[in-house]
């Protein structure tokens, strides 16, 4: 069922309420609740370029939170990080000098804010001995992130067979990096950086648009086109747009600018559900009551479109038919909310009151009712 009341002059709106979009693919996502706002083959695979540097960060970024690395570790300066990143390579460098060392906190400087190649691999070989190995590392945290869809082979993104994300993969990780690490994040903003006596710009074109831009990375893959993982925060909203196949640097920078100013025009916050708030009943087999309070743990607030609340929907699916034992508290399902039909959120749904095992007799005609077990509960 609709969440709001569907208003007189939306039923009148024939047309779509979401936007289409000239990238390949694309998501946008509220960082605050995690809401997806807008997605376009979200899912499918492309090359990520110099996006992986965004996974790079995260697996330095953790390492300096969790203490295993420090700030002013230094690290060598390879002939293969100078090669393949440095300033012969002609590519983006922070200019670090063969067979120097260079502390993380430069590094992490230069990765971040000049999407430095020698940096990346600078640090994948201090880290963990190469870069083969460091890559390893990196897919054993995009595992722990969730990131189903990406494979990475390399610190950089320069090309090589079987590099793979998404946008979903790359918004979820945007994502993690400014709420895991929000006093590194600020990088990503910083306007400029010097190493060894070379002042460089901040990549990030958004930057300069004064739309209150905060990072974080472009790419560019022979055969896919321009791509970019790009974040704002304005009146306290901050959002993440992600877009990929795109077929120039202008305009990839021209959509990412226009999304993000039709999410902020079209998109309003709404308090949808509260915590421990009953959003049904579910029926409960063998147990000493039928049905037993469905409830969400947490409150649940969301960006809903502006004028056309009757297109949010939300139903309940259960996991399986719910019997008896149950104690309060047990997961035994997820709250699902649309919009126009497509998912936007997902939240897990919990046991508000325990529910204790029925006699034989209580068991038995439970068996046969959950034949006829609906699993799916609309609101």
């Amino acid at each position: 069922m609709s969440l709001f009341g569907a208003p007189a002059q939306a039923q009148t709106q024939d047309a779509p309420f979401f936007t289409d979009t000239v990238a390949r693919g694309a998501l946008i996502m509220d960082v605050e609740t995690g809401g997806i706002l807008l997605e376009k083959n979200a899912d499918e695979p492309f090359a990520p370029a110099s996006l992986v540097k965004l996974m790079t960060a995260d697996v330095a970024l953790s390492a300096l939170a969790s203490g295993r690395i420090n700030p002013t570790d230094a690290y060598p300066v390879s002939d293969h990080a100078w090669r393949t990143g440095g300033a012969p390579s002609r590519t983006a460098t922070m200019f670090a000098a063969v067979r120097s060392s260079v502390p993380v906190d430069a590094l992490v400087k230069g990765l971040v804010i000049q999407s430095a190649n020698d940096a990346a691999i600078i640090l994948a070989e201090g880290m963990d001995g190469s870069e083969a190995a460091f890559a390893q590392h990196m897919n054993r945290r995009a595992a722990e992130l969730g990131l189903s869809n990406s494979y990475f082979v390399n610190a950089t993104g320069l090309p090589q067979e079987g590099q793979k994300t998404t946008t979903r993969d790359m918004a979820l990780l945007a994502r993690n990096i400014q709420i895991s690490y929000p006093e590194p994040y600020k990088l990503y903003a910083q306007p400029e950086f010097e190493w060894n006596r070379i002042l460089q710009r901040n990549r990030n074109p958004l930057l300069r648009l004064n739309m209150g831009a905060t990072g974080l990375a472009t790419g560019f893959a022979e055969d896919e086109g321009y791509s970019i993982v790009a974040a704002t925060e304005k009146d306290g909203r901050k959002t993440i747009v992600v877009l990929s196949g795109l077929e120039s640097d202008a305009a990839r920078t021209k959509e990412a600018a226009r999304l993000f100013e039709w999410t902020a025009t079209n998109f309003e916050r709404r308090s949808l559900f509260s915590a421990g708030q009953v959003l049904g009943q579910a029926q409960v087999f063998g147990g000493t009551t039928g049905y037993v309070n469905a409830v969400l743990e947490s409150g649940v607030d969301l960006y809903v479109p502006r004028k056309r609340t009757d297109l949010v929907t939300a139903r309940i699916v259960y996991d399986a038919p719910l019997m008896a034992p149950l104690s309060k508290g047990t997961r035994i399902g997820s709250l699902k909310i649309s919009i126009q039909g497509r998912q936007v959120l997902e939240r897990d749904v919990f046991v508000g009151d325990g529910v204790a095992e029925g006699a034989f007799s209580a068991r038995a005609a439970s068996a046969v009712r959950e034949l006829a077990f609906g699993w799916v509960r609309r609101l």
